[in-house]
């Protein structure tokens, strides 16, 4: 699997933390690199390439949000998760606004720890090249073309459908709601209590499953759809 040689740098002083987290990245089968101040985080970030980025807030030399816009800035593709003791809604929103991708209040639990660092994985599965080819391994998806192919066969989707791959890539690995496709898909801002959602996510879903083999969006009952076309099959 990609994640078994994937590298992740964790930028935290905290000892104790620190092993929590190089525990949760082995388990995901990753390498972690540990560093603890913020220049040597910004630097490391500098020097290799890493799919994800932990950063702590409060560190020697530095708030690891204010790193966010330089390592952006430096051509980095990681995506930043920000793990912090200061876990009130204002402190999660200020990081989500200067460019996290998700915020981890400390003391965090080791199960959703893996959670979290597991979905930001799978988002950077997500290759964009040129805003137009999006892959998932077997899965390619022409943006400007809006044609969808699976191990190089193309695969028929409608105008709709394809709007749905696209906001499902967008949103990759993440739960999407009905109401979510209805406000983003169809410009809905209500739901019109009709199956219109669920009769189009189930034919694409069909296409999809049959071009792959396997399963491509997947329930998550009672909530919404997960589009995953790189989740293992459970047997």
């Amino acid at each position: 699997m990609t994640t078994q040689t994937a590298r992740i740098l964790i930028v935290e002083d905290d000892a104790e933390a620190a092993a929590a987290l190089s525990a949760a990245v082995r388990d995901l089968g990753c390498e972690p690199v540990v560093m603890q101040s913020y220049e040597d985080g910004l630097r490391a970030a500098g020097l290799a390439e890493f799919r994800v980025i932990v950063f702590d807030r409060m560190l020697p030399g530095g708030d690891g949000i204010d790193a966010i816009a330089k390592i952006r800035a430096a051509g980095s593709t990681a995506l930043v998760l920000v793990v912090s003791a200061l876990g009130r809604a204002a402190n999660k929103i200020e990081g989500l606004e200067k460019g996290a991708d998700d915020y981890l209040a400390k003391p965090f639990d080791a199960d959703e720890l893996r959670a979290r660092l597991r979905a930001l994985l799978r988002r950077q599965e997500m290759v964009v090249m040129d805003n137009d080819l999006v892959t998932f391994g077997d899965l390619q998806i022409r943006m400007k073309a809006r044609t969808v192919h699976v191990k190089n066969a193309h695969v028929p989707v409608s105008p709709k459908e394809f709007e749905l791959i696209a906001y499902f890539a967008r949103n990759a690995g993440e739960v999407v709601t009905r109401m979510q496709l209805l406000e983003n898909v169809w410009n809905l801002h209500f739901d019109p209590q009709t199956n219109v959602v669920d009769v189009h996510v189930g034919r694409l879903r069909r296409k999809l499953e049959q071009a792959a083999g396997h399963p491509v969006i997947h329930t998550d009952r009672g909530v919404g759809y997960v589009f995953d076309p790189q989740k293992d099959p459970v047997g």
